[in-house]
């Protein structure tokens, strides 16, 4: 038997971050408005984390060591559905990327004295990180990382320029992704993680680069990385584990932006619902009509989808399963499905969906990065097809690689 009930503890910690956005969250945000000073946004985040923390839900990824509640996968799977309402709930309980991710990896791979350094200042909201991963020339391709680490003594060298990203401005340290030797075999064995902190005079953040999208705390930036020196204390993880540990990370990362697309995708068709409702054309209202109602039906087809891909990929890596083929296809599905149910929602609502009066036309700005990064669709389509056609020839199905259950 299938059981589709959520575990009750649970369910009420899902319900109190409903209770919460709408309690504290969404007022937070209805004072903010669409142009707002950092000064301003950082004292309503400050606000929110201290409400967080008195009603017992802040750090809800983090163990009880570290003031958190200790959920797995599939609560935070729960949870950041819930946050995805609005993008200061995450800010709020502490678990917004790249922080969040950032977080774990640390949990993971840190030694004592990096967890006492970086994950506990993290934790308690003292300080913001970033994951210097992405390049210009590489893209989607991690194997394609140019920036270089070389050891000299008892430090590391690095040299390269990383790009969008994200929080980058103002983070206390980032993890950077570096090639540690460029003839290793297997390739991906060539790659470390190193943690840098932001006042090392070789990192620079020269820019936050302008998107269309809305800009979180640190912006999305363009770093240099020159004769930056770390010791070898800085080493995260061991020398040559980088690229399976930034995968071990992206892939969680890539499910706990899925999850908040779903809570944004939530609010959207709400929204579009609310409208159809109560808005009167044509001595009917808008509901009424068939158009209308074939927005809301393929919108909520696409939410339910969404819905239950993000619980069976969090139930695979909880109970560490393999996870990455369900893990790419929820990320394509979900990034696109997002898109469509945000544009149908602000096109139910026609010019006032597109006015600066509604969040819709934020959220529809915001939408079309999700298909970029975290990996490009086309790239997750290709490494799906891999793992699909690489299970055909072996099982003569392709069953294991389309979510099979068995």
């Amino acid at each position: 038997m299938i059981d589709f009930k959520i575990p009750e503890e649970l369910d009420l910690v899902r319900l109190r971050v409903r209770d919460f956005v709408a309690q504290e969250v969404l007022p937070a945000e209805s004072t903010l408005g669409p142009h707002f000073d950092e000064a301003v946004f950082d004292k309503v985040v400050d606000n929110l984390r201290a409400a967080a923390r008195k009603a017992g839900l802040y750090n809800p990824h983090l163990p009880a060591e570290y003031g958190g509640l200790g959920l797995g996968p599939l609560g935070m799977a729960l949870v950041s559905q819930e946050c995805g309402v609005s993008g200061l709930a995450s800010l709020a309980l502490n678990c917004m990327a790249p922080d969040e991710g950032n977080m774990h990896v640390l949990l993971h791979a840190g030694t004592s004295a990096q967890l006492d350094k970086y994950l506990q200042p993290l934790a308690e909201g003292k300080t913001r990180s970033c994951f210097a991963m992405t390049e210009k020339a590489a893209g989607s391709d991690p194997l394609g990382i140019r920036t270089r680490a070389v050891h000299d003594g008892d430090h590391w060298v690095l040299n390269g320029e990383k790009w969008f990203i994200t929080g980058a401005d103002g983070a206390a340290f980032s993890i950077v992704v570096a090639q540690t030797d460029p003839d290793a075999q297997p390739a991906y064995a060539g790659y470390t993680l190193f943690l840098v902190d932001g006042d090392n005079p070789g990192w620079k953040v020269v820019r936050q680069v302008p998107t269309m999208g809305t800009e979180g705390p640190g912006g999305h930036c363009e770093v240099l990385i020159t004769d930056c020196i770390v010791g070898d204390d800085a080493v995260l993880g061991g020398v040559g584990a980088g690229y399976a540990m930034a995968q071990t990370r992206l892939g969680p990362a890539r499910l706990a932006h899925a999850m908040r697309w779903i809570g944004v995708a939530q609010r959207s068709l709400d929204l579009a619902a609310e409208r159809a409702l109560e808005r009167e054309v044509f001595g009917s209202p808008l509901g009424n009509k068939q158009a209308i109602q074939w927005m809301l039906a393929d919108s909520a087809i696409q939410l339910y989808a969404s819905r239950l891909m993000v619980l069976h990929a969090a139930y695979l890596i909880e109970n560490q399963l393999d996870h990455r083929q369900e893990v790419a296809m929820a990320k394509v599905f979900i990034s696109e499905a997002l898109g469509d149910i945000v544009d149908r929602a602000l096109q139910i609502h026609g010019a006032l969906g597109y006015s600066t009066d509604m969040p819709l036309e934020r959220y529809y700005r915001d939408a079309r990065a999700a298909r970029i990064y975290d990996g490009a669709s086309e790239v997750h389509r290709m490494s799906i097809a891999t793992r699909l056609l690489r299970i055909a020839g072996k099982d003569g199905s392709t069953r294991r690689a389309t979510g099979d259950l068995a």
